[in-house]
């Protein structure tokens, strides 16, 4: 690559607005989606087998993504990695607008196989884009403004859950009304904020010889695939052991997402959706809320821990930030006044701005730097396959062991973080140079 620029503040900021974009729809996949299948009918054991759709297509598309656009270079359409971006927002755009249209549980959950897509072909990318554009000095604050962002994103759609309600009354078609328009704006919001980074930030362009190598290489179905599997067996040692702390760190996870709206109806109102379904709405509208506060933490926090990672290291910052999300998990399901809720999932908030930043501090200089993109994927491999291992047990456990009870399914997902937070402590790094 040709020498990186240091970029100011508002240069990293203006690159990373389309992370906004991308999360607001991740922020509503994570509390409108689940709701959205109660309210059309679907069963607590079956809602893990509905979420197939994010870990299976993250699985397939973010590396296979990653290994094309290292091999790409297409100028008119903006460079090697905002091609991808920009696709991915555009097909994310019109599954959500499309989404509050399901009639049935089947067509919601088709159309967040696309929603999904869209939203993994975008991210993925946007991973590469930081470590392509800045230095490594620089790079913490690139990852770190993309943990703003996803708390940004993430906190206007769950306050749409709860906002939107007040003002959009009433049912049209099998949705409640406020569906439509938490979506529509979802709509807006992804593919304006990634043009936006597209229009305010160049790609550096590749040297001759690179050029050359990228021309010279013919592409084919087979080729990112390749790639894929030669990345694997020459993978770093530190990156195999993220994969073991994000085993138990997404799986934890997803059992929050799919089981907080719940969880709380349960704690706070004693209802389920099958016995009051308006009184379960009143849930899902707070939960929005709730949700929304641990996103404000996330960005108010994101950028100080660019400082506690120069100081402590990434790998030390992360196991803090690990046991207080944990330590929220195991509160939140004993919690009956809903406004404690807040205190206790404050420490999700910070441990959600590490987990979207500082893991890729400790690996990005492990990496080669012209195969930042399938390395980016790679990790993402990391995230989904938990996730899809979720989907596919998590359901038996829910009905078998925790007895359908949403309050149970989030302290096993305490549980779980604390264990990958002692696995946190056994990774191998480098020390990397952080600017102030």
């Amino acid at each position: 690559m040709n020498r990186k620029i240091h970029l100011s503040f508002w240069q990293i900021i203006n690159m990373n607005v389309g992370f906004f974009g991308i999360q607001y729809s991740f922020g509503l996949q994570q509390s409108a989606v689940n709701p959205i299948y109660d309210f059309l009918g679907a069963h607590p054991d079956q809602i893990p087998l509905l979420n197939l759709a994010g870990p299976l297509t993250g699985l397939l598309i973010q590396p296979i993504i990653g290994a094309l656009s290292d091999k790409t270079w297409l100028p008119r359409l903006g460079g090697r990695r905002k091609p991808f971006f920009l696709i991915g927002a555009l097909i994310c755009s019109v599954a959500l607008f499309l989404f509050p249209f399901s009639s049935s549980l089947w067509m919601a959950a088709g159309l967040l196989w696309i929603l999904d897509a869209g939203n993994n072909t975008a991210m993925e990318p946007y991973r590469a884009f930081i470590a392509d554009k800045l230095d490594e000095s620089q790079q913490p604050m690139g990852f770190q403004a993309q943990s703003f962002f996803t708390g940004f994103g993430q906190t206007l759609a769950n306050l749409s859950l709860f906002i939107f309600p007040l003002i959009f009354i009433g049912t049209t078609g099998k949705l409640p009304t406020w569906v439509f328009a938490s979506f529509f704006l979802g709509a807006l919001c992804s593919i304006g904020s990634v043009w936006w980074s597209s229009y305010t930030t160049k790609e550096i362009p590749p040297t001759e010889e690179e050029l050359q190598k990228i021309q010279s290489e013919r592409l084919s179905l087979i080729t990112p695939f390749a790639d894929i599997i030669k990345a694997v067996i020459e993978m770093p040692k530190v990156m195999w052991q993220l994969a073991l702390v994000y085993l138990f760190q997404w799986y934890a996870l997803f059992c929050y997402w799919q089981n907080s709206s719940k969880s709380i109806a349960l704690s706070v109102w004693n209802t389920t959706p099958e016995k009051d379904i308006k009184l379960y709405g009143e849930a899902v509208s707070w939960t929005g809320l709730v949700n929304g506060w641990y996103n404000i933490v996330t960005f108010l926090c994101a950028f100080s821990l660019v400082y506690f990672a120069k100081k402590y290291s990434p790998k030390h910052v992360h196991f803090g930030c690990l046991v207080l999300a944990a330590t929220g998990f195991l509160l939140f399901p004993h919690i009956h006044n809903k406004y404690l809720l807040f205190p206790a999932i404050t420490g999700f908030g910070i441990g959600w701005a590490s987990m979207m930043g500082i893991p890729y501090l400790m690996i990005v200089s492990n990496i080669p730097k012209e195969r930042y993109g399938v390395y980016m994927g790679i990790i993402n491999m990391m995230i989904v396959i938990p996730m899809f291992i979720q989907t596919i047990t998590f359901g038996f456990i829910m009905k078998h062991f925790l007895h359908n009870d949403a309050r149970l399914a989030i302290t096993f997902a305490g549980v779980l973080l604390i264990i990958s937070a002692i696995i946190t402590l056994f990774i191998s790094t480098k020390k990397q140079a952080i600017s102030e």
